[in-house]
């Protein structure tokens, strides 16, 4: 099928000409951009930082995303700019729309209060006159809060030691995925610059922080039930490693049903944070426990199954027994699906609050994301490997059998949603050189 027809197939807005942040025009022509990068950046370290920034077309291009605030739900301008940046290089790009985010105290019917319009950004080289073979893809939205960019000198630098590969990029999406976004445009524009006939195509979703809505949109799209790619490259704070697999996710809630009762009475009502308690601490050791006593399962590769009982509300006041009770508990999972780790939990929970008053159940219909531990491919040399905890938006797009998919990216998941999130200008530049290894592998499978 060729790509335009593909493309007309699809629900998807045109991109606008009009470029909503000034820093577009000042970023440099495709040209010989290994060159460039290769003059500005290897220059000696009293360079200024501004004209590091000014003239680096990888740090440049970096910098403009990472200063435009896109925390999840509120991608418009970062979605806008990265398709404007990617259709001055050449590319045609496709602007997808995506739903907005439901947040307590929307106001429907006041326009001031309506969001502006979320897209998912796909783009391929305008010249391609078939559907690209290789999709490199990340997220563009971020956690909050928003922290501004910035850029530093390394607190145990000398002016004997100094280099500007050291040089500190920080900033609220500096590392995830801002990071990996930049250096993936800029190992396909090499890409392309040396093998104009590749079949790249690039795609930055929204909403990867909060369930991954944005990929979830693409997967269930035209585009992607048409797709021809036998590669999907993902970009995620890897510390520059090829990731193995990452574990697998469910989330639930425990619900405790009580009846409430003057605390100088409490026999006149029923505790539901008594009868929780034992519900929780049971539920807290599944991980630590063999499947044999009931625990849930583990693996060679990701260790133990882990929980984490992430919020309790319970109670109006001291003087009162409570009515009720709930706690939120997100689970890793290290083997096996979803359901058998509900089968799992349900029983665990059964069991821990026989002698309870209050009842006691699970319910898993307020966490729709759940999936099995993701498997991922390391076949190509010269990285090291490594698996994950976190999660990605990997099992958010359905692929044919077959299809190869690779983890990687600069910077470290450690420091991904802290107040210190940063990485240096060599994690960028060795973030390409990574992303272009990757593709070269692939290409050799056209």
């Amino acid at each position: 099928m060729k790509l335009t027809s593909l493309l007309a197939a699809a629900a998807v807005v045109a991109v606008s000409h009009a470029s909503p942040h000034p820093a577009l025009d000042q970023q440099q022509a495709l040209g010989s951009l290994q060159e460039a990068h290769r003059t500005i950046v290897g220059e000696k370290a009293d360079q200024s930082i501004e004209e590091l920034l000014q003239h680096d077309p990888l740090l440049s291009f970096h910098r403009d995303l990472v200063s435009i605030e896109s925390i999840s739900g509120n991608e418009h301008d970062v979605g806008i700019f990265v398709a404007d940046f990617l259709r001055a290089k050449n590319f045609t790009v496709v602007k997808q729309k995506v739903a907005p985010v439901k947040k307590k105290g929307d106001v429907p019917d006041n326009d001031d209060e309506t969001p502006k319009t979320r897209y998912n950004i796909y783009a391929y080289p305008s010249s391609l006159q078939e559907p690209p073979s290789i999709l490199v893809t990340s997220h563009i939205d971020t956690v909050p809060p928003f922290i501004p960019y910035s850029v530093h000198k390394p607190e145990s630098a000398t002016s004997r030691s100094e280099s500007v590969d050291d040089h500190v990029i920080a900033g609220r999406g500096s590392v995830d995925a801002k990071g990996s976004v930049a250096a993936q445009v800029y190992a396909v524009l090499e890409t392309l610059e040396a093998n104009p006939d590749a079949r790249l195509g690039l795609l930055f979703v929204v909403g990867e922080e909060i369930g991954g809505d944005g990929m979830k949109t693409f997967s269930e799209s035209e585009i992607n039930s048409k797709s021809a790619y036998h590669t999907v490259i993902f970009g995620e704070p890897t510390e520059a490693k090829l990731v193995s697999g990452h574990k697998g996710m469910l989330g639930f809630e425990v619900l405790a049903h009580g009846k409430a009762a003057h605390s100088g009475y409490p026999w006149l009502g029923k505790s539901a944070v008594s009868a929780i308690l034992p519900a929780l601490s049971r539920v807290d050791q599944l991980g630590n426990l063999p499947v044999s006593q009931g625990g849930l399962p583990s693996s060679d590769k990701y260790g133990n199954t882990t929980l984490n009982i992430g919020t309790i509300r319970a109670g109006v006041a001291t003087n009162v027994v409570p009515a009720s009770a709930r706690a939120d508990v997100a689970v890793r999972l290290a083997a096996g699906t979803p359901e058998e780790a509900r089968e799992i939990i349900r029983r665990a929970v059964k069991d821990a609050t026989r002698e309870v008053e209050a009842d006691v159940e699970v319910d898993f219909s307020n966490h729709n994301e759940a999936y099995s531990p993701q498997d991922l491919d390391t076949d190509v040399d010269g990285f090291e490997v490594m698996p994950v905890n976190y999660g990605t938006d990997v099992p958010n797009l359905t692929v044919r059998d077959g299809v190869k998919r690779y983890l990687y990216g600069p910077g470290s998941i450690f420091v991904a949603h802290g107040d210190n999130e940063a990485l240096t200008v060599r994690d960028m530049k060795d973030a390409v050189k990574g992303f272009k290894k990757l593709i070269d592998a692939a290409l050799e499978r056209d």
